[in-house]
């Protein structure tokens, strides 16, 4: 009885560990395999220690009519049994894009206005109504809000009657009803709000679709300087911008690209995403090769070159990077490191400073990010966006398949 009993107990103990063992085996797994990847029509996906996955039959191919991306779903394998993980899974037709480079200014005009304090005053109506900071008026009594002048128009003319606002608040639409107070030193009617209505920045194209002459550039939206939170834009126009010097990067104190517009508009901004902004040249710039994209599966660590402009004589430069710490799973603008690694470029600018957002990224050949951030702790290091995270931003045709 005694032995039987020793001998359970060591198939109890064979079993725990065997347990452990798998446990700990799936968790190794969960963690090697990617939550997303991606791939093009007819290429097989990796394979992970034993484990693999299929596409369907269906995604080898594309016909001329569908987009160029398919989302899908699969499931990897250990040993083409033991289910381990759900991928979600970007297939691709080969693409070709202009890449950027060149400097280019937005102007821009924000899709109803943006509250962004409050006016000086014993009284705030606007505050004692539950209206915010970052909070975005579309509406006053029926009526669409487009500028920050019909604003103070309106509630000028109200001579102190309630007024009803629409506003936005975190995407997610409210009311409020609020009473104008007489300013007795400006002699009108005010809400005790300030507002913006417009901006303008300066940043780098990443690519420019050869077909349409749709582009992206920044690699980042562009947010509010206070809360950091992305602007809501309706239009903008886009300008070309002529560099006039560097303010060079330095530990806590980044460096900056300055410049002006040039007379003219070149093009039309139409969104505004954490991904980058986008919008169209007219017309579509001239005598640039195109590059096929690289999707984040090709990505590796090690060297790498980015395309900018630091002055106007010299035009777009190629300066050498080297990439690393690839996080594969990252959706937004802080996918991977980038440190600058070029003399010429550490010594103009000191590393990566505003105004290179959006300096696309080439390795192998091929466009595979842009530039997002730079590390304020250290100019010569920051951020990259994989090229597919805007492209799919973007939401419109990409390139022709080659």
């Amino acid at each position: 009885m005694k032995k039987f009993f020793k001998k359970t107990s060591r198939m109890k103990i064979a079993l725990a560990a065997l347990l452990l063992t798998a446990s700990a085996l799936f968790s190794s797994y969960n963690i090697i395999i990617p939550n997303t990847l991606s791939c093009y029509a007819g290429d097989a996906l990796p394979q992970y220690f034993g484990a693999g996955a299929d596409l369907p039959a269906s995604v080898e191919t594309f016909s001329s009519g569908e987009d160029s991306v398919s989302t899908y779903t699969a499931q990897y394998k250990l040993f083409n049994m033991i289910p381990i993980k759900s991928v979600n899974v970007s297939v691709y037709k080969k693409t070709e894009l202009y890449p950027g480079g060149m400097p280019f200014g937005v102007k821009f005009f924000t899709d109803g206005v943006i509250v962004t304090g409050y006016s000086d005053g014993t009284q705030n109506p606007a505050k004692a109504a539950g209206i915010r900071v970052h909070d975005v008026i579309i509406s006053v009594n029926g009526k669409k809000i487009t500028s920050a002048a019909q604003l103070t128009d309106i509630a000028n003319k109200s001579g102190g009657s309630e007024l009803e606002i629409k506003y936005t608040h975190d995407g997610i639409e409210r009311s409020a009803k609020l009473k104008p107070y007489y300013c007795e030193a400006e002699s009108r009617y005010k809400t005790g709000l300030t507002v913006r209505d417009s901006g303008a920045g300066i940043g780098t194209v990443t690519y420019i679709v050869p077909e349409t002459g749709e582009f992206a550039g920044l690699g980042h939206g562009i947010c509010d300087s206070e809360t950091g939170k992305l602007i809501p834009i309706e239009r903008g126009a886009v300008s070309g911008v002529s560099i006039s010097g560097i303010v060079k990067g330095a530990v806590g104190a980044p460096g900056e690209l300055k410049g002006y517009f040039k007379s003219g508009k070149t093009g039309s901004m139409i969104k505004n995403t954490d991904c980058g902004v986008y919008g169209v040249f007219t017309p579509c710039p001239s005598g640039i090769k195109p590059m096929q994209i690289g999707l984040k599966n090709e990505l590796r660590e090690g060297e790498a070159y980015i395309l900018c402009t630091l002055d106007n004589e010299s035009g777009i430069g190629k300066y050498s990077i080297n990439i690393s710490n690839i996080n594969l799973n990252a959706s937004a603008g802080k996918c991977f490191t980038v440190k600058v690694t070029d003399k010429a470029l550490l010594a103009k600018t000191g590393g990566i400073v505003q105004g290179m957002s959006g300096s696309p990224i080439i390795q192998d050949g091929k466009i595979v990010g842009a530039v997002t951030h730079v590390m304020i702790n250290d100019p010569t290091t920051g951020y990259g966006i994989f090229i597919e995270n805007m492209l799919n931003a973007a939401q419109m045709p990409m390139a022709k398949a080659s």
